[in-house]
This record gives structure tokens, sequence and C-alpha cells, in this order.
């Protein structure tokens, strides 16, 4: 069993949704941001609390999805569990951030409608020639015609 706590967090892509290449694993960083309201009683309106923002990472194939559906003002639902990433600028100053790394992400469906595409990422597998479909047929003893092309 983990230790890992899951956070749910949900509010509005408030930056570009970048896809990334790391040493052949795709990712994305972005931020979500979240205004919380109340009813103030006194004046009978609504009214903003300060903006929350959160940095969000997903990684694979979670991190190719999201660059492809979510843009800038999206309401979505990130589920995943805090990191905190450290690392040392140009100057030497150490440096760290708090991060959600990302298990899901969706739409938030109160605002809106989406549809599911389902997307085959395997890679392709090798296209065969017509030489190669004779000389497999040719070792099977079969006469076979060349593919129409």
């Amino acid at each position: 069993m983990s230790n890992d706590n899951t956070m749910t967090f949900h509010g509005r892509v408030g930056t570009k949704v970048e896809l990334r290449e790391g040493t052949n694993i795709p990712w994305v960083l972005f931020r979500v941001a979240s205004t919380p309201s109340y009813f103030d009683q006194v004046t009978r309106t609504w009214r903003d609390l300060e903006t929350i923002w959160i940095s969000v990472k997903a990684w694979r194939s979670l991190a190719q999805n999201a660059a492809e559906s979510l843009e800038v003002g999206d309401p979505v639902v990130v589920i995943g569990k805090m990191r905190t990433e450290k690392w040392t600028t140009q100057e030497g100053q150490p440096r760290e951030s708090t991060v959600l790394e990302a298990t899901l992400i969706g739409h938030d469906l109160t605002w809106g409608v989406t549809r599911l595409q389902r997307v085959d990422r395997q890679p392709p597998a090798a296209a065969r020639n017509d030489t190669t479909v004779a000389a497999l047929a040719e070792l099977e003893g079969e006469s076979v015609e060349a593919p129409a092309a």
C-alpha cells in the first residue's frame, strides 16, 4: 500500500497545454486556476475569494491526450498525487515547486458536453511491399496475386 495522498482539483486550464518529449517519454506541464466563491448574506451577492493556481504534470498517453484535448479556459477535473520538484537555476539558486502529478484528467461536465474519441497510438506495422508478399508465398508453395495499390 502506498502512503501517497490523492488529491482532486477542479478549475479552468490557465496556460497552454504543450506536449514535450523527455528521454522518449511524452509529458505536459500546465496550470489550472480555481476561484472559490461564497454567498455573502449581508450584501446578498456572491463574492470571489483569492484564485488558487496549481501546476499539473502528466506523462505518456495521458499527456498526449491532454495536449490534444485541452485548451485555455476549459473546465477540468484533475486527480493525482502532490510532488515537490527541486532544481537549481543557471545562477546556482535552489528552487522548488509543488506539482500535482496527474493520474486522471477530464473535462468538468457541469459546464458542457464532451465526446470520447479513442486513439490508437501503436506504432504502425512495417508495410510489406509486393516482393515480400511474393517471397512469403513462394516459401509456402502458394501462388499469390500482387495486392492492389
